[in-house]
């Protein structure tokens, strides 16, 4: 070989490396971001192909959050997000070093962050998650909504399960368990509050993240009396099917479904991170939580009690999956002082339930057997200094007929007769349908 020649080989090997060397070298990709706003804090999340390095700080004069992400390229279009309700003013982003990518978020007032990353799901990859906490109080709801000690009315505050990047349980069709469980919960809200003696109280407004603890305490905040999870089932058997209700198990789950779903549903605070899990890190959680479980006994006789009413009334609008209320140690459940159920309202597994679930007319029915079911229990357990007891003589019920029911049933658990029933809602006969609504005497 000739000496020129050699000299062009080595000439384009240096060059094809000095271009090597220059070229960025990208080991992920930012494919998508979203961003989600709660009542007290903003999350974004990234969606990263691979495992990556990152670090997170802030910067002052003017407020900024920096996010720098090591080898990564930036697909996702940024200026998509909505970020008019968050503390975000502005978001920018470069390469820096070659292949190293900086995120700037421009903030209108400062922030408490936290950040964490989560590992690839059934549904997302690799996600990066930052949170920003707003460091101003902001008022949980309306002042006209805060009740007197006296005379009050009963407040059931109602919780929509997962919601934001937890969409819980996935159905046909891209049905969301999140989405069925907030539009039932919302239903439930009207129901409570269009009664004189009770307040219904929604403890996620929106779709967003909020941790299981995080639930709880919103609903002792708004002095909750009872405390109600509502859910839509998923098991690996599309054949599952059946509506249920669950309270809380000290000892343990009652049946091999319960231990599977509540170790599904707790999974869901591990999406919160550091800020929405139990506090790990405090030496005497271990000793709080025994406590706890020990101050629950006359709160889980409550919660077993008004299950049972809830199911009966349930039992009219869908096939129950056990005749019986279930327990499980559902993190949500524990609190020690609020009567609380979680309800599996079917499931979304099975294509005929979730169609079902889907529909605005069936989650009417399913909200209503709820509703009349722990309005039931209340009015044969009626807590002292509350409008319900004062009213409680003259107040008349209202019951929505489910499938299924009948006329002597109806009468058999209001502890009335049907004659009175035809009576008071001077009825010829007791030919009744679904949806129909009719009053129940008050108790003689």
């Amino acid at each position: 070989m000739g000496f020129k020649l050699r000299l062009k080989i080595t000439a384009a090997f240096i060059f094809t490396a000095i271009l090597f060397i220059a070229a960025p070298i990208f080991a992920a990709d930012i494919d998508s971001a979203r961003i989600w706003r709660a009542p007290d804090n903003t999350r974004l999340v990234f969606d990263i192909s691979d495992t990556f390095d990152y670090k997170v700080f802030t910067l002052d004069n003017p407020s900024r959050l920096v996010i720098d992400i090591e080898g990564a390229e930036l697909k996702a279009n940024l200026d998509k997000l909505e970020i008019s309700p968050t503390p975000i003013s502005k978001i920018r982003s470069g390469v820096r070093n070659g292949s190293n990518l900086r995120i700037v978020l421009e903030l209108k007032t400062r922030v408490r962050v936290n950040n964490f990353t989560l590992k690839a799901n059934e549904q997302y990859g690799d996600r990066l998650v930052v949170d920003l906490f707003d460091t101003a109080k902001v008022a949980n709801k309306p002042a006209k909504k805060v009740l007197p000690k006296a005379n009050r009315k009963i407040v059931i505050s109602i919780d929509a399960g997962h919601g934001g990047e937890d969409p819980g349980a996935l159905g046909p069709k891209g049905i969301r368990e999140k989405v069925v469980a907030f539009q039932i919960a919302r239903r439930l809200e009207k129901l409570f509050d269009k009664h004189p003696d009770f307040s219904g109280e929604l403890v996620r407004t929106g779709d967003y993240y909020l941790a299981h603890r995080k639930r709880t305490a919103i609903a002792r905040k708004s002095r909750a009396d009872f405390f109600l999870s509502i859910h839509a089932d998923a098991f690996t058997n599309p054949k599952a099917n059946g509506a249920s209700v669950y309270a809380l198990s000290t000892k343990g789950a009652t049946s091999e479904a319960a231990r599977f779903l509540a170790k599904k549903e707790n999974r869901a605070d591990l999406i919160g991170g550091a800020e929405g899990s139990l506090n790990l890190d405090n030496k005497d959680a271990a000793l709080r939580e025994v406590l706890l479980d020990l101050s629950m006994t006359g709160t889980l006789i409550s919660s077993l009690d008004a299950g049972k009413y809830v199911l009966k009334n349930m039992g009219g609008v869908a096939r129950l999956h056990k005749k019986r209320v279930e327990q499980a140690g559902f993190l949500v459940l524990k609190s020690p002082d609020i009567p609380s159920l979680l309800i599996e309202t079917g499931f979304i597994s099975n294509p005929k339930e979730a169609r079902q679930l889907s529909s605005g007319a069936y989650q009417q029915k399913m909200a209503a057997a709820i509703y009349n079911g722990l309005v039931s229990y209340y009015m044969d357990n009626t807590p002292e200094g509350t409008s319900l007891a004062v009213n409680k003589g003259k107040r008349q019920r209202s019951y929505t007929i489910a499938r299924g029911d009948t006329l002597s049933e109806i009468a058999q658990r209001y502890n009335t007769s049907v004659t009175h029933i035809l009576s008071y809602n001077k009825m010829r006969n007791s030919t009744i349908k679904v949806g129909q609504k009719i009053l129940i005497p008050a108790h003689q």
